[in-house]
């Protein structure tokens, strides 16, 4: 079968994190294949653009054509359009297409700098909007193109509805330049719905609407639903911004390749997961075994959910001979350890692996002669907390000031057995630690 192209219609970035280079790199990562038609040349990096210049109006029409009338288009996108000559000339291309287009008004650079006149924002309101099938501003540029001012969710909402009346059929109004501790994208289409992710501090999130309206198109060009490709969408954006590149002086490119190396690094997980669980296999290790069982975890380099990370099949267990696993090694078998290796991973990058061992004396004695420890108290723990690993991890690494310890301890609770956590930078490490405690404990 012919692989679905999505073709881009957007400026050249230098620097390669936004504008043309970032959706090629996102639309080979979402299964599609990229062609673009080249709206500018920018001389830019992480700092800024130095300089650009607008292609002509007419080698923008002929690029588009030249792919369309050769390779064929399944969705398209646009991005940076440089001037109202060559906004027009897109627009006049993207007439009437019988495929989807994803209209990112590129409209205001992250400094609050405008990067399209008046007259070409004018021209993307009149005559590209009314063609899209689905519109992507950031909040400052749904203020511009629809004099919705947006301060709340409920006013993206209410952007969103203009847009729509502008002829778009759905929009989705990011929040990325909003305050507060969760950054609010809204999607307004047949329904409406929101789209959370925790704030990133100080994030390298450069290119990250290009990322994100060049997901879509892919995803649209392989046929999917549009409600799908935006959640999808924004699942890639997510995990491309958390493990963001640091690069440059500036604000470094997203990882738009995030999600393909997590897919890529999962076979080694796996397999470092079921080497451990045999090593632990083993008579010596049966005092560490706490009643609830012991789960190992592994997380790829750039995992954002318990789903991306490998852990064993049901917990090991002590037995009459020793210690027993009932199964293999999956992605997405442990929620408790996976969230707690997440959440350190959140504050600790180089905390890779997790396993939970016996809160017994011994083992404490034993942790506190050969690792470093924190300590939490669980009883302290909110009725309101996410998830008790989350709020675990959350207390001890803010308390640490981001550093992990090797083990975190705590007494348990009403219902809940006492418990040693022991985080490591990757699994031989954690083999080593554990099979190091059994011979202390034995």
């Amino acid at each position: 079968m012919a692989r679905p192209v999505a073709l881009t219609v957007a400026g050249s970035d230098s620097g390669g994190g936004a504008g043309v280079q970032a959706d090629l790199k996102t639309i080979e990562a979402r299964g599609a294949f990229g062609a673009s038609a080249i709206t500018a040349l920018t001389a830019q990096n992480t700092t800024g653009v130095r300089a650009s210049a607008a292609t002509d109006p007419e080698m923008v029409r002929e690029q588009i054509r030249a792919v369309a009338s050769d390779l064929g288009v399944d969705a398209a996108k646009t991005g940076m359009l440089a001037n109202a000559e060559v906004a027009r000339a897109a627009a006049a291309e993207l007439e009437a297409a019988e495929f989807p287009v994803v209209v990112d008004p590129v409209v205001v650079a992250e400094s609050g700098d405008r990067l399209l006149s008046e007259a070409g924002e004018a021209v993307v309101r009149e005559e590209l909007i009314p063609e899209a099938t689905l519109v992507t501003p950031n909040a400052p540029e749904a203020v511009l193109l629809t004099d919705v001012a947006i301060e709340t969710p409920a006013d993206a909402v209410a952007a969103g509805e203009a847009l729509r009346e502008l002829g778009a059929d759905a929009a989705l109004v990011t929040g990325g330049h909003l305050d507060g501790d969760a950054v609010v994208d809204v999607f307004v289409g047949d329904e409406v719905r929101e789209f959370r992710s925790p704030r990133v501090p100080d994030a390298n999130s450069h290119g990250g609407g290009c990322t994100l309206s060049a997901a879509i198109a892919a995803d649209l060009a392989r046929g999917v639903e549009l409600r799908a490709a935006v959640a999808n969408a924004e699942s890639l954006l997510q995990r491309a911004v958390t493990h963001g590149h640091d690069l440059g002086d500036g604000t470094g490119p997203v990882h738009h390749l995030a999600g393909v190396r997590a897919r890529a690094d999962a076979p080694r997980a796996l397999r470092e997961v079921r080497e451990t669980v045999r090593a632990f296999e083993t008579p010596a290790m049966a005092p560490l075994i706490p009643e609830v069982g012991t789960t190992v975890a592994v997380a790829p380099g750039t995992a954002i959910e318990p789903a991306d990370v490998a852990a064993c099949e049901g917990r090991l267990t002590r037995t009459s001979t020793g210690v027993r696993a009932p199964g293999g090694a999956a992605l997405g078998a442990s929620s408790h350890v996976a969230r707690l290796l997440l959440g350190a991973r959140e504050h600790d990058p180089r905390v890779a692996a997790a396993c939970n061992l016996r809160a017994s004396d011994a083992v404490r004695e034993a942790i506190e002669n050969e690792l470093t420890v924190a300590t939490v108290d669980r009883t302290e723990e909110p009725d309101d907390a996410a998830g008790t690993m989350d709020w675990v991890a959350e207390r001890v690494l803010t308390r640490r000031d981001g550093d992990a310890p090797d083990a975190i301890v705590d007494d348990g609770a009403h219902g809940k057995e006492p418990m040693v956590r022991l985080l490591a930078p990757d699994a031989a490490t954690l083999r080593e630690r554990v099979l190091r405690l059994a011979d202390a404990v034995a």
